[in-house]
């Protein structure tokens, strides 16, 4: 069974900085775009920022400067570096993929189980 499998998040103090990763659990032909996402108590699930097969990344306003999107192609993974942590950076944070498990396969939406990242003032 294919998987997203993260690892990474825990307890930092405002200004440190914390990587997260992710990396496919199980047999897949193909990856596509690779994305974290994060959800705060009470709030939506928002995008924090992808990248593409092709390397090309986005970010959310609110992390750009502070946070980098990175994947390892040979392992199949994803990273998320993150500087410069705020509180309001606390989130749960889940990693998403479009997968395809087979050639003649469409690609599929995945989602990991995602990772706390608290950030103490």
């Amino acid at each position: 069974q294919v998987q997203l499998v993260e690892s990474g998040g825990g307890l930092v103090q405002a200004g440190g900085s914390l990587r997260l990763s992710c990396g496919v659990s199980g047999s897949i032909f193909s990856i596509g775009i690779m994305r974290w996402y994060r959800q705060a108590p009470g709030k939506q699930r928002d995008v924090v920022a992808t990248i593409t097969s092709g390397g090309f990344t986005t970010y959310a306003d609110s992390v750009k400067g502070r946070f980098t999107v990175s994947r390892d192609y040979a392992q199949n993974t994803v990273s998320l570096q993150m500087n410069s942590l705020k509180p309001e950076d606390s989130a749960v944070y889940y990693c998403n993929a479009d997968l395809r498990i087979g050639p003649y396969k469409p690609l599929e939406e995945y989602w990991g189980q995602g990772t706390q990242v608290t950030v103490s003032s």
